[in-house]
């Protein structure tokens, strides 16, 4: 059965609500028209577009307002930075200049050493056969360097100053396989190398292995001749580290050959340290020193002092032992002296060559009593009489004859107060009494007339003699010869001073007075037959710190020149404190002054004498013998 109530009834609602139906159908297009519009993007509005446009403006101005800051306000700046950056220093070793003697044998020069290390951990065979393979090569035992492997497993140093036929040696050791042995390690260093150890060390010095800087002798003098210059210089590099092969200065790692060139002659050297040695030893004594000068120019053939170090081994000895006490130390110099002072006083004119004194044996001085040393007298003597003798009551009496005044002016003018100029360090400066001190009372003058009441260096006083022995010319002692290449052309001399101090006149006639001091005097020790050898022997007494002489302490001393008829060479030996009865000057100083001067006439080829000597005087077998 069909029932048509609910269609009626739905015609009826549409009939009944049209303008709900249309409003509805409105509603709903409406809603589809929202849902279209909202799909699709609004246009930006004007606002948002200037701020996007004004952002991107202020960004380029930013940058190119940086871009003038780096490119013109900072470009000196940054480019100096950039430089710093690429620029570093390349400092590459270059060895100080070796140093030779005048014959070319080398006395100082740089070697390749090595530090050896090893690596215990490192080993790749048992450390027993390890250490006796090193043994015989480091010349100690295998049982020393298992003890030391066993201490740490790495870094364990072994020595130090290993040489390049060591090194060799260790390089070459190797395991079954014919691999190098693991865990050995050799770094390379330069150091200062001395070939003739202690002969010529009072001369050279040594150079520090910290800093290798000369520490003393002439590689501390004379750094600026032993360095090479332009040891430092800047190149560029890659980022990678690099150097630009552009910017390596051309000859950067090619030294010079030029050598410090001494005047020492090496195998004097090594003659005269023998002979002061063995007398050294004989007598006891603390110390003593050999100095041998050509009288010409001033230049040192030797300069000996005992006792010395190795260089090579510096740091095994007493710091003391580093000065040379010939050029730092001052001694009264006693009757060395006395020679100069009968120069002064003949060039004064107070005396002349016929002069005659007489010595009693004594005489007063103010308050004061002066004694020969032999306590006795030698009635009456001339000048060369006074020297062979040694009287200082002779000397005394010379030096009365000139006023005090004139006296000290002339110890002045031979430069008695000042430095040689020798050219190596901490020389000392000669000492003399005040002026007025020295003119207040005739004892001062008296005192000095036998070469006490002042003191001077061993230096001072053969340079002295130097000047009575090239005719009156005070010549600058000197070491230094110049550089010299490899086939010993000198590139650079030195120039040194001169002072004219004597009269030609009397430079020769004391040199004659001393030649009978030889002859005839208390210098008979330094003969030598067929040669004739000026000479003056002095026993002084040793000055104490705390004022007057010390009782039992004493300098013995010799200088001598020769040849006579050709003056050229002076030698001074100076023995300090020997012990005994019998030591004086004539029997400690004047045998080692003997033995030295054959060695010279050796070495220099110096030929015998052509004209006689002098005839001794009736009275020189009463001549005392010590002084």
């Amino acid at each position: 059965m069909i029932n048509p109530r609910p269609k009626a009834n739905h015609s009826q609602q549409k009939r009944r609500d049209p303008k709900k139906s249309a409003s509805h159908s409105y509603s709903q297009k409406r809603v589809r028209g929202n849902d279209r519009t909202q799909s699709k993007p609004s246009p930006p509005g004007n606002g948002r577009l200037v701020t996007v446009w004004a952002v991107l403006l202020l960004g380029m101005l930013g940058l190119g307002w940086r871009l003038y800051q780096l490119q013109v306000v900072q470009a000196e700046e940054l480019q100096k930075r950039a430089k710093q950056q690429q620029t570093f220093r390349i400092k590459p070793y270059v060895p100080r200049r070796p140093i030779i003697d005048s014959d070319h044998n080398v006395l100082a020069t740089d070697r390749l050493v090595y530090t050896f290390y090893v690596h215990p951990k490192l080993f790749d065979r048992p450390k027993e056969e390890v250490a006796q393979k090193l043994a015989p090569i480091l010349n100690t035992t295998s049982q020393n360097l298992l003890a030391q492997f066993n201490k740490r497993e790495t870094g364990v140093q072994l020595a130090k100053g290993v040489t390049e036929s060591q090194a060799a040696e260790i390089k070459g050791l190797k395991n079954p396989d014919g691999i190098p042995l693991a865990g050995l390690q050799l770094d390379e260093e330069y150091t200062r190398y001395y070939p003739q150890d202690e002969m010529v060390a009072d001369v050279i010095g040594y150079v520090d292995r910290s800093q290798h800087q000369g520490q003393a002798g002439i590689e501390s003098s004379q750094k600026q001749l032993l360095e090479r210059e332009a040891l430092s210089l800047n190149t560029r590099r890659m980022g990678d580290g690099r150097i630009l092969p552009a910017f390596v200065p051309e000859g950067l790692f090619q030294a010079d050959d030029l050598q410090l060139q001494l005047t020492l002659d090496l195998q004097l050297q090594r003659a005269a340290r023998l002979a002061l040695k063995e007398q050294l030893k004989k007598f006891n004594a603390k110390r003593g020193a050999v100095l041998v000068m050509d009288a010409h120019d001033g230049s040192m053939l030797a300069m000996v002092c005992e006792p010395t170090f190795n260089p090579n081994q510096y740091y095994k000895h007493n710091v003391s032992l580093f000065k040379n006490w010939t050029v730092s130390d001052l001694y009264e110099p006693g009757s060395t002296f006395k020679p100069l002072n009968i120069a002064l006083a003949l060039d004064s004119k107070a005396i002349n060559t016929n002069s005659i004194f007489y010595d009693s044996g004594s005489i007063a001085v103010d308050r004061w009593t002066i004694k020969n040393a032999s306590r006795s007298g030698n009635g009456s003597m001339t000048l060369a009489r006074i020297l062979q003798t040694s009287s200082n009551i002779g000397m005394v009496q010379i030096i009365q004859k000139m006023k005090r005044q004139d006296y000290y002016d002339r110890l002045l003018g031979i430069s008695l107060n000042q430095k040689t100029g020798v050219d190596l360090p901490g020389e000392a400066t000669g000492h003399m009494k005040p002026e007025k001190q020295f003119l207040l009372g005739a004892i001062e003058s008296a005192t000095a007339a036998f070469g006490q009441g002042f003191s001077l260096t061993p230096l001072k006083l053969i340079q002295l003699h130097g000047a009575l022995a090239n005719g009156g010319t005070l010549v600058t002692p000197h070491l230094v010869r110049g550089l010299a290449d490899g086939q010993g052309r000198l590139h650079w001399q030195p120039a040194y001073p001169k002072k004219a101090v004597f009269s030609p006149e009397a430079a020769k006639e004391v040199l004659m007075m001393m030649e009978t001091v030889v002859t005839e005097g208390t210098g008979e020790a330094a003969q030598i037959p067929g040669y004739r050898i000026g000479g003056k022997t002095g026993t002084a007494q040793k000055a104490s710190a705390r004022g007057g002489y010390l009782a039992n302490a004493k300098i013995t001393s010799f200088v001598s020149i020769l040849p006579v008829e050709s003056p050229r060479y002076v030698v001074l030996v100076v023995v300090d404190e020997p012990k005994g009865g019998n030591t004086f000057g004539s029997t400690v100083a004047a045998p080692v002054a003997k033995l030295v001067m054959q060695a010279l006439i050796s070495l220099k080829g110096l030929p015998p004498a052509t004209t006689p000597k002098p005839t001794p005087s009736p009275t020189a077998t009463t001549s005392p013998r010590h002084d």
